[in-house]
């Protein structure tokens, strides 16, 4: 399994919550609504859920072994922090007078 493309949709600055990513897996199957997260101790990846009829999220796809998990959450995170890193760059420096 090799992930082909990574997509930043969206990045969320405050909150928990801090991008919405979508992956495309051997360029033949996409997975939206993968949600980088920032936990107690570290950033992690959760992936699509909904909520079942009791109120409980469960997720819709998720990696079966923890060296999937491994492989998948290294690769966003990677993806995650270059894009923030990218952005950084490209701003303008305050004009200092």
């Amino acid at each position: 399994m090799q992930i082909t493309d990574i997509k930043i949709r969206k990045i969320i600055p405050e909150g928990r919550l801090r991008a919405v990513i979508s992956i495309t897996i051997d360029n033949q199957l996409a997975v939206h609504d993968i949600k980088v997260v920032q936990g107690d101790e570290r950033l992690f990846v959760a992936m699509p859920s909904r909520k079942d009829e009791s109120g409980i999220f469960r997720d819709i796809v998720h990696p079966i072994s923890p060296e999937a998990r491994q492989l998948i959450e290294g690769q966003i995170l990677e993806a995650y922090k270059a894009h923030l890193e990218a952005q950084q760059a490209s701003e303008p420096e305050e004009v200092k007078e």
